[in-house]
Parts: structure tokens; sequence; C-alpha cells
């Protein structure tokens, strides 16, 4: 066994695979850029090494530092993580030219499998089912299109290097073709570097499920039955689970079968996903869709399943064991459910978030797991992946692990930063959910009904207590009347405070109800019922949702920049980063014209014009940084014509 391994990753992965090796009694060595010098994989590694500023380019893709950083803490092998050059074959080899040991597959494995192209075509050879879709790399725009006429709409446009959803596009109306095609290849490049794409047959209302493989480097490969991975957010997996309600005792080993196969036919070793696109009317009906050729995100509830602590046999199978055990020897016992809380708000349709880490609380313990890279003071930025940690529930049965899972996430404080943390709890309780009649659309489907659509009373009532509490005078003695927040006025009937306050439209808000306020939570009852809420400076949390009421000055908002262009303003909708400019001052442009892209967290966010006129401000170009409601441009309105 190794006894030093260099963590090359961050955030929750590295705190995961940190904390296996110290239970294995290895040394582990994290790395960090500028923007995480402080963070919590840098504070719980034996050692650690900055490898350069915040951008990724320059610090956690950098082979060179990685490389650099395992030399000088005396490495002998390094472990990727997932995300970042995980799956990497040119990581791989480089690792393994500088005498280092690569905690994953073999680099042609890599290859092959991160290459969709051709492993549907190597693992169709083994006999194993795929999707119906357009066949050889380097496809030129037209061909694309041309494919995906021929397929007939819907198609899904996917990059051949990519994973995790990131840069799939699902088109629906052949006219959209052109333009999804080159979003597709823009965020597909910024991802992985490679724009190539291919374009399949989309099945409507299909199921998501994996089946997760373990080979080691003496010909034993095994799987670990599947995960149900059908609960998603822009092809994006938000809640997996194990076992699937779906699969009967025969389809669960025939598509178990199936990933054997499709790790053999690549020389595949250590942990993997083979992922399968499954009618959910028709379950024995599975198709493959990819290989992912390292550790996934939702590992933590095949590990509850089986008992197997999949990082420590990545680390045994590199180190040259053998399995012990066979594929009879796999016993699939109990319930699992991981939801992926994320920083992104989703009552501004789930853009992502960011901000300091102000109140944290993550359960542990009864049947649930939390993995989380976050600490309180932690800065949550828009340069990497938005996932801050993974909740996960065990039980006997699912009812029992979604029980479990709901109040776990209702316990989940991350104060300072937006969360989905209570949207994910309650699409735990929608019925569809809790029946198992799920689909890879259903959240789309079902997602502005999860939402709140109003900040509830109670909530301004809170924020409205702190600040009373605030106003209050301190020490003993005399009182100066004026002083008291009672409403009391001279010679006048007294007039209760009231406060000026925004979530997102500004209020007017009078306390009505009794309040107890702590340094930590505040209590206010409404027409009886006592709503208690966690708080840290202008931040309220319950239940999983969180809301940053500040204080509204209507006079003041009245005078912003933004509140004199009123509509004609268009304002960044995430903090993130310029990354395409359409237009230029004095360019005419129609409503709904695409004339900018901000990017965060990977993700892209196109800004179109809200009416028809003329470009008079332009204060961005390509490249840069923007705040959330920073003014990007302003658009003056085409003046009508007069009859």
């Amino acid at each position: 066994m190794f006894e030093t391994v260099l963590v090359a990753n961050r955030g929750e992965i590295a705190v995961r695979v940190i904390r296996t090796l110290r239970s294995m009694g290895v040394r582990s060595v994290a790395v960090f850029s500028d923007a995480d010098a402080d963070a919590r994989h840098v504070r719980e590694a034996d050692t650690a090494v900055r490898i350069g500023p915040a951008p990724a380019a320059e610090s956690y893709l950098s082979v060179e530092r990685l490389l650099e950083a395992a030399a000088r803490t005396g490495a002998q092998a390094v472990h990727p993580g997932y995300g970042f050059l995980a799956e990497n074959a040119g990581f791989a080899r480089a690792c393994a030219g500088a005498g280092l040991v690569f905690i994953g597959p073999p680099a042609d494995a890599i290859s092959l499998m991160g290459d969709k192209i051709r492993a549907k075509e190597t693992v169709k050879a083994a006999g194993v089912p795929v999707v119906p879709g357009s066949s050889g790399s380097g496809l030129t725009d037209g061909q694309l299109a041309d494919a995906a006429r021929g397929i007939g709409m819907p198609v899904l446009l996917k990059p051949s290097a990519g994973g995790g959803g990131k840069g799939m596009r699902l088109v629906r109306d052949e006219a959209k073709l052109t333009d999804e095609i080159a979003a597709a290849r823009r965020e597909a490049r910024a991802s992985f570097g490679d724009d190539t794409l291919l374009v399949e047959r989309w099945i409507d209302r299909p199921r998501h499920i994996e089946i997760q493989v373990l080979a080691d480097g003496h010909g034993g490969v095994v799987h670990l039955g599947e995960r149900e991975c059908s609960l998603q957010r822009r092809h994006q997996k938000i809640i997996e689970e194990a076992p699937s309600v779906l699969l009967d005792e025969e389809t669960r080993a025939a598509m178990g079968e199936a990933a054997v196969q499709a790790a053999r036919s690549c020389g595949y070793r250590g942990a993997g996903t083979v992922e399968f696109i499954v009618p959910g009317g028709d379950p024995s009906s599975y198709y493959f869709m990819e290989m992912n050729t390292r550790l996934q995100v939702e590992h933590p509830v095949t590990e509850l399943i089986t008992g197997l602590d999949l990082v420590e046999w990545q680390l045994r199978v590199a180190a040259g064991e053998p399995l012990p055990f066979g594929q009879a020897d796999i016993r699939l016992t109990g319930h699992a459910i991981e939801a992926r809380v994320c920083a992104e708000d989703p009552a501004r349709g789930f853009l992502p978030s960011g901000g300091t880490v102000l109140k944290l609380r993550e359960p542990q313990g009864d049947g649930v797991r939390t993995d989380s890279g976050l600490s309180e003071g932690t800065e949550v930025g828009s340069l990497y992946d938005p996932m801050l940690s993974k909740v996960i529930a065990y039980g006997p049965d699912r009812a029992t692990a979604l029980r479990k899972l709901r109040a776990a996430l209702a316990r989940t404080v991350t104060l300072g930063v937006q969360t989905n943390a209570g949207f994910l709890r309650r699409l735990l309780a929608h019925p569809a959910v809790v029946s198992g009649d799920m689909d890879t659309g259903l959240v789309e489907r079902e997602a502005d009904g999860l939402v709140p659509a109003d900040v509830p009373e109670e909530v301004y009532e809170a924020a409205a207590a702190v600040r009373l509490e605030e106003l209050r005078p301190r020490g003993e003695g005399w009182t100066d009347p004026f002083s008291v927040p009672d409403g009391w006025r001279m010679g006048g009937t007294p007039r209760p405070a009231a406060f000026h306050l925004r979530v997102t439209d500004p209020v007017e808000h009078t306390p009505r109800g009794t309040h107890t306020v702590t340094a930590d939570h505040v209590s206010v009852t409404l027409d009886g019922v006592r709503h208690t809420f966690h708080r840290a400076a202008d931040w309220l949390g319950r239940d999983g949702d969180a809301w940053h009421v500040r204080d509204h000055d209507p006079v003041a908002a009245s005078l912003t920049r933004a509140g004199q262009a009123g509509a004609d303003s268009l304002t960044a909708p995430m903090p993130g980063t310029v990354t395409v400019v359409k237009v230029a001052v004095g360019d005419e442009v129609s409503a709904g014209q695409s004339l900018l892209v901000v990017e965060a967290m990977k993700m892209e966010h196109v800004i179109s014009a809200p009416h028809a006129g003329t470009v008079t401000e332009l204060d961005v170009a390509p490249g840069t940084t923007v705040a959330m409601d920073q003014v990007l441009a302003v658009i003056a309105p085409a003046e009508e014509e007069t009859a």
C-alpha cells in the first residue's frame, strides 16, 4: 500500500478521499488554488501545496503543477477524485511518466470511454445495446444537423469528450438546431477543451439507471448493483438512490452483466460506472449511454447498501491487490438516497449563487451522512462547480430512507449562500417521487410548484424582530423615551415601527406578533403559530430554505442607475464572467435577440433584449467579471411609428 497519496481535486470529494486515506493510515497531500487557501480539504489533509491562482486552468487543471506538488511531497500515487482531470487520459499518462500510480483506470480505457463515439462502437461490438444516433467523429455543424433530421426530432446533442450533463442540449424544434449546436460546442470547449459533438435519439420520459462496476488488474470484474439517477435538472443529477424501484432481479442481473461486459471491452481497472437510458414503460429495453471512468458523485449510496468503501478499493486495486470477492458474494441490503446541495437560487430560476458561509449545520449519524467541503467562513465563488455537499440517508427500506433524508435536509443550514436544500426536501415529498414513478423530465415539469411563489410573512416578521431588538437601548439607568422603538409619539397616537425590507421585491412590514431573539435564532409567533429561524447577519433559515433579508431604502433605490434606466437595463442574473458579446453600442436589436452570454459555475446564461431598440450603453467585454444585478448594457426602446 502507498505511504503518501496526492489528492488532485478540491471541495467535498477531496475531503471524502482524505477521510479514507486517514482510515487506512495513508498520508494525504491536498492541493489548493489561491481561492481555496483556507478551504476545509486543505485543513484536513496531512499536508497541502499551493498550485496556482484561482482560475482552474492555472491551478487544478495544470498537470505540470500537480506533478511538481507530488514530487515535492514524496507522493507515490495520485487520486484524481471526480471532475477536473479525473477522466483525462493525458493526465493519467503524465502520472505514469513521472513514476506515479494513477488511482483510476488505464489511460487507454479513459481515452476509449471518454470518446462517446468510440465507446458506443466498442460496447456495441461486445453485445451491449446502444442508443440510436450519429456515427463517426469530427462531424461539422451541417453534418450534425443532417444526422439530427435523419433521426427525427427530438434529439439530444452531447459532447463526445464530456460528462456530467455539461454541454448537453435537448432540441425539439428543428429550426433551433443551428443555435443549439453552436451553444453546445461553446460549453463543450469551455468544460472539456474539446467541442466534438454527437447526436442521439431522445427517448421521451426515460429513466437514467447506472451500474457500478469494480475491476482489478487480475481479470476480476464485478458489478455492485444499480443506482437510479432519473431526478435531474438541466441533465445534471440532483437525487440518486440505490437500488432502483424500477428493476426486478432478472433485469438487474442482465444490466449488471452488460455493464461487466462493457468494462471488459475496454480493459477497465478500478471503480467505474456504466450508464443506461431505460424506457420507463419497458425496463427490459435498456440502452448504453456512456461509461464514466472515475468515481461518481453518487457513490455513497452504493457504499451504504453494499458495505464497501469504494475509495478504499480504488486504492487497493491501484496497489495491485486482487478483488477477494466475486459476483456471488455481493449483497445489496437496505436502501440509500442522496441529495446534492448546490449553490443555486431556486427562486431565481436556479441561477448560481455565491457568498460567504456565515452559519453551517450539517446532519450526521442515525442513518444520515453528509459529505461536504464546507466550513463556516468558506467563500463560495463562481469559478468552480456549484455542488457544495451531499446529504445521504440509509434505511431498511425506501420509505424510511426518504423520510430520513427529508428530515436531514430540513436540518441542513448554510446561511450566507443560497442553496437548493429546501427545494430538494420538497421534491422528495412529491407524490411521483414517493411512489417511484419518475423520469428524467419530472423535475423540470414540476419545478415551479416546488418553489414558493412568495416570501412567507413570518420571514419579514422575523427580520423585523431582529431589527427591533437591535434598536432597543442597552445598559442600566434612565432611558430616553425617544430611543425606545415602541411607536410612541408626542401628542399623538402611538404608531408601530415599520421596516422597509427586501428579499426579492421591496416591502414595508409592520411587526404584529411576539418574538424572541438570540444570537443564533429568532422565534416569532403569528396568529398563535410559533416560527423559529436560524439567523446570521441578514440571513434567516428554516427547513433547508434561506432568505437574505436586506434593508431597503426606497429613496436611494429610486436614484440608482438601474432605477433610472428601468426596464431598459440588462443586468447580470448571477455573479460570473461574460463570455460572449454579440452587439456594440449603436446596434439596432429586436425583442428577444441574444446579446450576451454570462457564465458561472460552468453554466451559461443568455442575456436577451427585453424589447426592440438601440444599444445605447455597453459596459462589458468578453472576459469581464460581473456581480449579480450589475448593469451590463442599456437598450433604448425603438420609437413607435405614428400613422
